[in-house]
C-alpha cells in the first residue's frame, strides 16, 4: 500500500475521532473571539475527545498566547490544533528499525488479549521480510490454542518460520528455545508472542520476567525492544495499560491498533504526553499494508480531519 494511500486509509480510520471533534469546533467558532469563554468550551471539547486534561491544557495555554482575543474561524482553529498536536507527537515518532549488530534483533510483544498482538506481529515481519531481512517468530502465549494458530497463519503470509510448542508448554522454555533455534539460523529478528491476561496480574509479571530472564542466558543484551500493541478503542484504558505493563516490564516503544473502528483516536496524543514512549507504529485493518510507521504530522492532520 502506498504511502498516499495509508493516509487515505488512516484520514478514513479517524474520520469518527475527526468528526468527534471538529464537529463541536465548527459549533463554537464562527467568526467569534478567542476570549476565556471560547478557550474554556475548546478545552472541554478536546478532554471529550480523549486528549486528556494535560494535553489540553497545553494547547489552550499556546492558543492562549498566539490567538487570545482574536476573531479566529473554525478552519484556523483546526489548523492550529493540528500543528499544537504535531509538536507533541514529533518526540514520540520513531520507527522501530532493528540493530544490525544485534543477531537476532529479539522484539518481545506484550499487550492484552483482544488488542491485536499476535496479528500485530505477523504484519511486523512480512515489514521486515520486505526490508530484506530473515523474521522468526515464537508463539509464546501457549494457553491459547487459537494465539498459536494465528500466528502460523500470519508466519506463512510474511515467510518466516514460527516456533511453536504443546499447549500450556512453561512460555519461558519456549522463547528460549526460539532464540537458540534464531541464533542457529540466523534469523535477523526474532519476534515473541506473550500471553496478555490482565485478570491475573501477578501471574502475568512473573511470566514476563521469566522469559526476559531465561533468554538472558543466550544473549545477556535480550531483548532489545518490549513493544506494548494498544487497542485506540478503548480509550482511557490504554493509558490505564501502559501504567500496568510499564510495572512489569522495561516498555521500549507502543503500537496502536484499531485506528479504523475508533472514534477515540486522540487517546494517542494522551498517551506521547503522558509517557513520552516511542509510538514506533499504528495499525488500520486487518491486512498485511495496514500498519505503518507512525507520522506525527500526518496523525494530526487526520485527527482534526485536516
Amino acid at each position: 500500500m502506498a504511502v498516499s494511500d495509508f493516509f487515505a486509509r488512516l484520514k478514513a480510520g479517524l474520520s469518527r475521532s475527526a468528526a468527534r471533534l471538529t464537529e463541536n469546533i465548527a459549533a463554537t467558532f464562527t467568526k467569534r473571539k478567542l476570549d476565556d469563554a471560547a478557550l474554556e468550551e475548546l478545552e472541554e471539547q478536546l478532554i471529550a475527545a480523549d486528549l486528556g486534561a494535560a494535553v489540553a491544557a497545553k494547547i489552550i495555554q499556546e492558543f492562549r498566547k498566539t490567538r487570545f482575543g482574536k476573531e479566529v474561524t473554525a478552519e484556523e482553529v483546526r489548523e492550529t490544533l493540528a500543528a499544537e498536536i504535531a509538536v507533541i507527537l514529533a518526540p514520540v515518532a520513531r520507527p522501530l528499525v532493528p540493530d544490525g549488530s544485534k543477531k537476532p534483533f529479539v522484539i518481545l510483544m506484550t499487550g492484552v488479549n483482544g488488542a491485536g498482538k499476535t496479528t500485530t506481529i505477523g504484519k511486523l515481519a512480512a515489514r521486515y521480510r520486505e526490508a530484506g531481512l530473515v523474521p522468526m517468530l515464537a508463539a509464546g502465549d501457549t494457553f491459547r490454542a487459537a494465539a498459536v494458530e494465528q500466528l502460523q497463519i500470519w508466519g506463512q503470509r510474511a515467510g518466516a518460520e514460527v516456533v511453536s510448542a504443546p499447549a500450556n508448554t512453561d512460555a519461558a522454555s519456549l522463547a528460549h528455545d526460539a532464540l537458540s533455534r534464531a541464533q542457529k539460523t540466523g534469523a535477523d529478528v526474532l519476534l515473541i508472542d506473550t500471553a496478555g491476561r490482565l485478570h491475573n496480574k501477578t501471574a502475568l509479571m512473573e511470566e514476563l520476567r521469566k522469559i526476559i530472564r531465561v533468554i538472558r542466558k543466550l544473549d545477556p543484551t535480550a531483548p532489545h525492544a518490549v513493544l506494548l500493541t494498544l487497542d485506540a478503542t478503548t480509550g482511557q484504558n490504554a493509558v490505564t495499560q501502559v501504567g500496568i505493563f510499564k510495572e512489569m516490564v522495561e516498555l521500549t516503544g507502543l503500537i496502536v491498533t484499531k485506528l479504523d473502528g475508533s472514534a477515540r483516536g486522540g487517546i494517542v496524543v494522551a498517551l506521547a504526553e503522558k509517557f513520552g514512549l516511542p509510538i514506533h507504529a499504528v495499525g488500520t485493518g486487518e491486512q498485511m499494508g495496514d500498519l505503518r510507521a507512525f507520522d506525527a504530522e500526518e496523525f494530526s492532520r487526520a485527527l482534526v480531519g485536516a
